[in-house]
Formats: C-alpha cells, sequence, structure tokens
C-alpha cells in the first residue's frame, strides 16, 4: 500500500476473484529503503503536537505522500477535505493511538474509492474491553450487521474503539489481526493476508541464504515462529480464525502467482514429512537464575517468585526450572530502570534463596515442528548440531507438547546457532 502504484495492483488482485469481497487495509509503508512508513510519520505527529500544541508541519509530509497516491491513482477523490479534517481532529483529539491510526483510516477511504466499495471505519465495527482486550464477540456481531446486504467492502486496519468511545490501536502489525476479526465475523472460507514476502520461510533469510520456504504449517506451529521473530504474520492474528477453523493464506502482493504459506487448522494439517518446520529466534534476554535447598517441597515458592515479577509489571517469556532451581527469562527492554533491581531484591526479601544470579545478553532460539515428536533422536541431532559449532547452550526449555525446542546462547552466537539448527534439519 506504499502508493498509487501498489493500490493498483492491490485492485487487480481483488477483481481477479469475485470471491474476494472484504478487504482490510493497513497504511501506506515504505516506497524506498530511506522512505518512512506513514505510521512512522503520524508518531511524528503526535510528538509534534505534544511539543507545540499543532501537528502541521509533521502533518505536511502525511499529506504529500496521500495527495502523491490520489495523483498517482488519477481518481476523482476530494482528498484534501479529509487530510484537513484528519488534521483538525488529531489536533482536537490529542490521542497517541488516534493519530496514529490516520494511515489506515485514510488507505480505507482511498481504497473504498478505488475499488468502488463500501468504507466501513474500523471505530464503528471493532470494540476493546476495558483491560485493553478485544471484545470479541460485540466486535464479530458489529461486522456482520455492517456487511449485511454489502457485496464489497474495505475496513480500516490497525484499531477500534475502547470502552470511553476513543480510538485505541493494536500493537505494530495489528492489521493482520483486523483482517483475521472481519473474516471471523463474515464466516469466510479463507483469510488471504497479502504482504510482500512469498509467506514464511524456514529460518531468516538474513541469516541463512535462500532458506526453504515452508508451504503449510499449522496455527500452532505459526503461533510459535511468530512470537520467537518471524514477522511475516503478526502471532495475535490467529485467535480470530482458529475457534471458526478458517484457514490462513500468506501471499505476496508484488507476486500474486506465487503458491504462498498455506496455515491451517488441527482438522486440515498433514504432516509435510520435515522434522522441523522452521527456526526462529530473539536476542536480548536475561535470565534470573534462583537456587535454593528443597525449593520443591517449599509450599508457595514459585507463586512468591512470580508476584514479585507481576508487581513490577514484568511478563515472563519461560520458566526452565530443576528440583532446586528456577529460572526467569525475561526480555532485557522490559527490565529497564530499576525494575531488575527490585525484582532482585523482591525474590531475595520473599523466598531466601541460596543463590541468585543474573545472566545477560542472552538469546532465544525455538526450532518448531509437529514432526519433533514422532522423530525419534530429533533433540541429539539438535543438541550435537550447537555442540558440533562450538556454542554452549545456557538454557533449554521444551514444552509437553513436544512442538517446539527452545535453547538459550549468548547473543554473539545466535547467528551461528541459528545457521547450524538450520543446516542439520534442512541442509546446506
Amino acid at each position: 500500500m506504499a502508493d498509487g502504484n501498489v493500490m493498483s495492483a492491490v485492485k487487480k488482485i481483488i477483481e481477479s476473484d469475485p470471491e474476494r469481497r472484504f478487504v482490510v487495509v493497513s497504511a501506506p509503508g515504505k516506497r524506498f529503503s530511506a522512505d518512512a512508513k506513514v505510521t512512522d510519520l503520524l508518531y511524528n505527529c503526535y510528538k509534534e503536537l505534544k511539543k507545540s500544541g499543532s501537528c502541521k508541519q509533521a502533518f505536511a509530509l502525511v499529506r504529500a505522500r496521500f495527495t502523491g497516491i490520489i495523483k498517482e491513482l488519477g481518481i476523482n477523490f476530494d482528498i484534501q477535505s479529509v487530510l484537513d479534517e484528519i488534521e483538525r481532529r488529531i489536533d482536537g483529539e490529542k490521542s497517541e493511538d488516534f493519530t496514529a491510526s490516520r494511515g489506515e483510516y485514510l488507505s480505507a477511504r482511498v481504497m473504498a474509492e478505488l475499488i468502488g466499495a463500501k468504507f466501513i471505519d474500523a471505530a464503528d465495527v471493532i470494540f476493546f474491553n476495558e483491560n485493553g482486550t478485544l471484545d470479541g464477540e460485540k466486535s464479530y456481531k458489529a461486522v456482520a450487521e455492517a456487511v449485511r446486504g454489502v457485496q464489497k467492502a474495505v475496513f480500516s486496519g490497525f484499531y477500534g474503539t475502547d470502552t470511553k468511545g476513543k480510538v485505541k490501536t493494536f500493537s505494530r502489525g495489528g492489521s493482520d489481526i483486523s483482517g483475521a476479526i472481519v473474516a471471523r465475523a463474515v464466516n469466510a472460507s479463507l483469510y488471504e493476508n497479502w504482504t510482500d514476502v512469498s509467506g514464511f520461510l524456514a529460518c531468516d533469510p538474513r541469516i541463512v541464504d535462500s532458506p526453504k520456504q515452508i508451504k503449510s504449517m499449522s496455527y500452532k506451529e505459526l503461533r510459535e515462529l511468530s512470537y520467537m521473530g518471524a514477522n511475516v504474520l503478526h502471532s495475535e492474528s490467529i485467535f480470530p480464525v482458529r475457534r471458526a477453523n478458517i484457514p490462513i493464506q500468506i501471499k505476496n502482493t508484488f507476486r500474486p502467482d506465487d503458491c504462498g504459506t498455506a496455515i491451517l487448522p488441527s482438522s486440515r494439517y498433514v504432516l509435510s514429512g520435515n522434522v522441523v518446520t522452521g527456526v526462529a529466534g530473539k536476542k536480548n534476554f536475561t535470565v534470573i537464575f534462583i537456587e535454593k535447598s528443597h525449593m520443591n517441597s517449599e509450599i508457595g515458592f514459585v507463586r512468591k517468585v512470580l508476584t514479585v515479577v507481576e508487581e513490577a509489571g514484568v511478563s515472563i517469556e519461560h520458566i526452565p526450572s530443576g528440583i532446586d532451581t528456577m529460572s526467569l527469562v525475561i526480555a532485557t527492554d522490559s527490565l529497564v530502570g530499576i525494575k531488575l533491581d527490585r525484582i532482585i531484591d523482591g525474590i531475595k526479601n520473599a523466598v531466601e534463596p541460596d543463590v541468585i544470579r543474573v545472566i545477560e545478553n542472552i538469546a532465544l532460539i525455538a526450532t518448531v515442528g509437529h514432526g519433533m515428536s514422532s522423530s525419534v533422536g530429533t533433540s541429539a541431532r539438535l543438541f550435537n548440531a550447537i555442540a558440533a559449532a562450538d556454542i554452549n547452550i545456557k538454557m533449554i526449555d521444551q514444552g509437553s507438547s513436544e512442538l517446539n525446542i527452545v535453547v538459550g546462547v549468548k547473543n554473539e552466537d545466535y547467528e551461528k546457532c541459528i545457521k547450524a539448527i538450520y543446516t542439520e534439519f534442512f541442509g546446506k
């Protein structure tokens, strides 16, 4: 959606299949590597608004982008009036979420005009609970009502309305979630997610040259890989469609004939024959290692530790443990300021550990695949490959489903570890 040419390509994709009736759009992205995404321009508008009381100067860049898009498309649409109204509302609302949401709003207005479809504002049909989570039932009902008798509609993605009637956004990439909500509400046979890549790859192509493409995966595999850094699709987007067993197809806007990646419910998923589906990971975690004799027999030990972390406002990624040991794996950027010291002091006071140690600069790497549970020796192959690469494992965590094995290594060994695991299971 970066410019008029891309929007024209999207129009062709939509019109090539009459079954593509309901469209959810994101804000324009980068046109070239040094360019700025419109959402980032809008965040700059909010920063300027806070400093000066007006977003006028920063909004001029947003105005120029959409004015250029309309010119490229050659459509008769009074974009200036819409932009004037948005600029006034940004200054009046003084809301970061409202400001950031206007990229999707404008994209949807333009796309609806381009394809002759009804525009539906996400603020009218997607709702959040008081705690900030999606109010699914209310949203599904509102979307279904909004499209009743409508042949084709365009929704703005990324945002909805909170319990106070104010615009609230999802996290970045949240248009994927919006699309899933619409798919669930209209009981779609398929949720197509069009992006700038031809589906999921078995590994990060910035680390391994030309990794194999994943032709199909399950919802659970998607969740694991997306959460661990495979950012083709927002990890939260599966929840609306999963309960309704709606498959997802990842497709490439710039290569529409590519098969992409199918993400399937368990009832339709068939093992591909590969032991491992994909490898993904993230850097910069901190491990808090706790040791205390007879920890396992001390009632309430784990609860006391987790309460300390909760009260610090921090979430935990993994909790590997032994009979007298327990480790808390936490994203380092969530421990800014005095939070780490506060957690350490809190744990000392709460459970009086024999040893408490902090290990920083840890990377987590997940090896994911349903085939792992039925293949003898998968763990041995994984750990032998890591050992052969002369990498020391700092942490191991495996879920009871045997869907994934997560290892922690030093940040500096991250890329080497990814390559070693990929080579072991997919070859060079």
